[in-house]
């Protein structure tokens, strides 16, 4: 039987970063992976294949020049879901390659095979060579999440998928109907729109991405409807059925019938914990397949951690790492590795994007909190028209007593890297003033930040 200091049970974002952390404090560490590749479902199914397949979408569909050269402009006329996949499959090939190199350059084992405890410390290994079973000290689970499934929606890979077998779709539909309005629903919503499918999208609660600004998701979606997607809000999805002819009809509660070529479902993830035999080690998870955890990732069993999405919200590549690097710190009793969560950016890869750090105005109203806003429009700014993106824009939300920054909220291109500057300002509890007595290089989306911060400060010389 092998013994290790560290085994980690998942090669994604947080296992990866817990693996290679635990080798730099000179411990013999071992990865398991169940694919016969490492990178977890962000490298092979989630993250960088949406956002790969969005980036494909936007070339070949013209999308961001069509305020220039007009609405019936296109790089490629008759766009299939294999000129998508081509794309896609190239990146996710490279990232697999520069994972693999990374782990064999750090000296981390590879283990490939399905994953389940025998009891605290050992797990056994079953995989296409056999099984095997090891040992380890201290064990951190970063299994990541898999598609949530419902026995109201009968996938079958072809017409009704979920958003792990988009790309398997046989063909771009001419209308396609989304079940769910979260990130992953909203995002592909978005996709498909864009290349001109007709789509309606189905989300049981009454606005889409609640945690985000209102204002924002306003704008969002405006641009859904001016992309002439249909948003049936507050409605649930009774039952899906699948017609003679091949399309989809989904029946909803209101008595409503919906039809598609076919459909999307997108309804939430869950914890990809089936065969770990979590009770062999003392451990449970909640009905979605949420692992508890302490604010070290300790789970209830003290020599046992989790990371990740298996551990719930907010369930980010970014914050994975993070937290995956913090669970070896304590692990290992170094208390000094520390991490804020206030200052976590978010990124959604919808049409336009949309990025944000810090409080939303409904928490600050909810909090008694004095905030001014302060706004700037990709429109005033030369680098706008420049990009063809005149619909954009930047939220600076500051303090009208002390003038901190207090959230950062944009929507338009560029946002998920635009939003690193507000991040900065923030972490170093930078006042509104920094903007305006910056200089930022001409023409860049970057001088929304000083238009925004001018808005800001305006507002509150009325008062004064």
């Amino acid at each position: 039987m092998d013994t290790y200091d560290l085994l980690v049970i998942g090669s994604g974002p947080s296992g990866q970063r817990a693996a290679v952390s635990a080798v730099k404090r000179g411990k013999r560490v071992a990865l398991v992976e169940m694919r016969s590749v490492v990178g977890g479902v962000c490298v092979n199914t989630g993250t960088i294949p949406s956002k790969t397949m969005r980036e494909a979408v936007l070339h070949l569909s013209g999308y961001n020049y069509r305020s220039i050269y007009g609405m019936n402009y296109r790089v490629k006329e008759k766009i299939t879901m294999s000129d998508l996949a081509f794309r896609v499959q190239h990146v996710i090939k490279t990232e697999i390659d520069v994972t693999e190199a990374q782990l064999s350059r750090n000296g981390v084992e590879v283990l490939n095979g399905i994953a389940s405890f025998v009891d605290p410390h050992t797990i056994r290994i079953d995989g296409m060579r056999g099984s095997g079973t090891y040992k380890a000290e201290n064990i951190i689970i970063a299994v990541g999440t898999k598609p949530a499934s419902s026995p109201k929606v009968p996938i079958n890979g072809k017409t009704i998928v979920n958003s792990d077998q988009v790309l398997e779709l046989p063909e771009l539909p001419k209308t396609l109907i989304v079940v769910g309005g979260g990130v992953i629903g909203v995002e592909y919503t978005c996709m498909f729109a864009a290349l001109g499918v007709r789509v309606t999208l189905i989300e049981k609660r009454p606005r889409l991405l609640e945690f985000a600004d209102q204002e924002i998701v306003e704008a969002l979606s405006y641009h859904l409807r001016d992309s002439r997607v249909t948003m049936r809000l507050a409605e649930e999805v009774e039952s899906v059925e699948e017609l003679p002819d091949g399309t989809v009809v989904a029946n909803l509660e209101s008595k409503k019938r919906v039809s598609g070529d076919a459909l999307l479902y997108a309804v939430g993830r869950q914890g990809n914990v089936d065969e770990l035999n979590l009770a062999a080690a003392g451990i449970e998870a909640d009905r979605r397949g949420r692992i508890p955890v302490d604010k070290d990732f300790r789970t209830r069993v003290p020599n046992i951690f989790a990371v990740g999405d298996v551990i719930g919200f907010p369930s980010l590549a970014s914050v994975s790492m993070e937290q995956g690097r913090i669970a070896v710190a304590r692990v290992y009793g170094d208390e000094n590795e520390q991490s804020n969560p206030s200052f976590y950016p978010y990124g959604i890869y919808t049409i336009p994007e949309i990025s944000f750090i810090g409080k939303t105005e409904e928490q600050l109203t909810e909090e008694d909190v004095p905030y001014e806003v302060g706004v700037a429009y990709y429109r005033e700014i030369a680098r706008g028209q420049i990009r063809g993106d005149t619909t954009g824009r930047l939220k600076l939300i500051f303090h009208r007593e002390t003038r901190e920054i207090l959230g950062i909220h944009i929507i338009g291109e560029g946002a998920a890297e635009l939003v690193h500057i507000g991040q900065a300002v923030m972490t170093l509890h930078g006042k509104v003033d920094y903007f305006i007595d910056t200089v930022f290089n001409y023409p860049t989306l970057a001088e929304c930040y000083k238009a925004a911060a001018f808005n800001g400060i305006n507002r509150l010389a009325r008062f004064e």
